[in-house]
């Protein structure tokens, strides 16, 4: 989403690096570079004076002029702007004083409210809670069935009553067996609307009488823009929201709701939503999102999405495996799947830093995996694990099984073997320079891989 902000605050800081100290009409040259850029992302007018006023202070304060790395100095006092925008730290859910404690969801129709609510309560069940989901929406006539397969899909049930017509009696009985069945939260989806009307919040007030809610979260659309902005302002002015939640973060919008979202109602983004998939809800890391912005990666999520993604005991197999250089295609093929519960491999390669500055034909790899595991499927389990058998006919056959040319058979397999061979001296303390990964992704050497 940030990637033209991104690509232009670079721009930014390259021609800063160039530089030797600052005077004071230079530092507001930048400052002014910035405020376009800003504008640009769709950032709110008021979000972009207060921020810009803010990193003059600071430059101020930190005698930029002065200063023998002066581009540093700038991206440090702009890197700590953005967190302070962004909500300064992260905020998680609240706990309540006795279980369950109750989570409701509000929001109007196409923000993903309802898939917010299951992907909400995947993730508590990973760790560890037992929730319950409430179908609370009985306006839109397919709401309470796209919840409980949502909830059957998160192995989180569902109370759902599609004869009623008081979505206020349904909650209160959805907090009664909550209570009595020992769940930990109750995660209640309430009904939607085209747009923010005074029956929605009249609705939306008695539920939360009612329930006394823990959270109140606000589930916002980030591909619209500043109307997001405004939707949380309508919803924050007539509703006790404690939080939000930032749904298609991974979308093409300019990012300027996530940007805007927390300075200008004053609640904490709580999470964000980075995909269509159950799993791709995260928790919302103001500091992290920031060096995302900034090209400075984002190492820490990454090693959380890899915890979850990959298995202890087979990591240190492959590990073992990868040392002596005598992994296979098979093991290759079983990283890989372990790989797409990461997300989009774009995505997981913009949290390593400096991935963002690779020449885009490099950053192709989601285009690429599809047809490198289509290569290894035609493959027999036999040349799987044995590559060195791959010759001649074999790999036209291959080529053919798979839609693919032998030439591309050719390219994958002669890669896959200086992998190995790069791998091998890696680690043996012989290796010196980047190398590049069986499709073409090069990988450079500051990585450490």
């Amino acid at each position: 989403m940030f990637d033209t902000l991104s690509g232009r605050l670079d721009e930014i800081f390259t021609r800063l690096r160039g530089r030797g100290r600052l005077n004071e009409k230079q530092v507001d040259e930048v400052l002014r570079e910035i405020r376009l850029a800003l504008l640009d992302a769709d950032v709110s007018l008021r979000v972009v004076k207060a921020f810009v006023k803010d990193v003059r202070e600071r430059a101020a304060g930190a005698e930029i002029h002065k200063s023998l790395t002066p581009a540093q100095q700038v991206i440090k006092l702009v890197h700590a702007a953005l967190i302070d925008m962004l909500g300064k730290k992260a905020s998680g859910l609240a706990h309540a004083d006795r279980p369950p404690r109750i989570i409701l969801i509000a929001g109007l129709q196409g923000s993903g409210k309802t898939t917010a609510a299951a992907k909400l309560a995947r993730l508590l069940k990973s760790q560890g809670r037992r929730p319950l989901l409430a179908a609370c929406d009985l306006q839109r006539p397919a709401a309470i069935r796209q919840l409980q397969i949502l909830g059957e899909q998160a192995g989180v049930p569902t109370h759902a009553e599609p004869d009623a017509a008081d979505p206020v009696a349904v909650a209160g009985r959805a907090l009664a067996l909550s209570r009595g069945e020992g769940y930990t939260d109750l995660i209640v989806d309430t009904a939607g609307r085209l747009n923010v009307d005074r029956e929605l919040m009249a609705q939306l007030a008695q539920i939360h009488d009612a329930l006394d809610p823990t959270e109140t979260l606000l589930v916002c659309d980030a591909m619209t823009g500043q109307e997001a902005v405004n939707v949380a302002e309508a919803f924050s002015s007539e509703v006790e929201v404690t939080g939000v939640i930032l749904t298609k973060l991974d979308g093409d919008a300019r990012g300027g709701a996530a940007l805007s979202m927390t300075y200008v109602t004053g609640r904490p983004i709580k999470f964000a939503g980075v995909g269509e998939k159950l799993a791709d809800l995260e928790a919302f890391y103001p500091d992290r999102m920031a060096s995302r912005i900034l090209g400075m990666g984002d190492v820490l999520t990454l090693i959380e999405k890899a915890e979850s993604a990959f298995d202890e005991a087979e990591a240190k197999k492959m590990e073992e495996k990868l040392r002596k250089a005598d992994f296979t295609f098979e093991d290759f093929l079983s990283q890989m799947q372990a790989l797409k519960k990461m997300g989009p491999m774009s995505q997981v390669l913009g949290m390593l830093p400096g991935m963002s500055k690779l020449p885009v034909g490099d950053m192709q790899i989601d285009e690429q995996l599809p047809r490198i595991e289509a290569i290894i499927r035609s493959m027999t389990m036999q040349e799987r694990n044995n590559p060195h058998l791959i010759k001649g006919s074999r790999r036209s056959r291959i080529a053919r099984g798979s839609g693919t040319s032998v030439q591309e058979v050719n390219k994958l397999v002669k890669q896959f073997d200086d992998v190995r061979k790069m791998v091998k001296m890696m680690s043996s303390g012989k290796a010196g320079g980047g190398m590049r990964l069986p499709g073409g992704l090069k990988v450079p050497p500051n990585l450490g891989l």
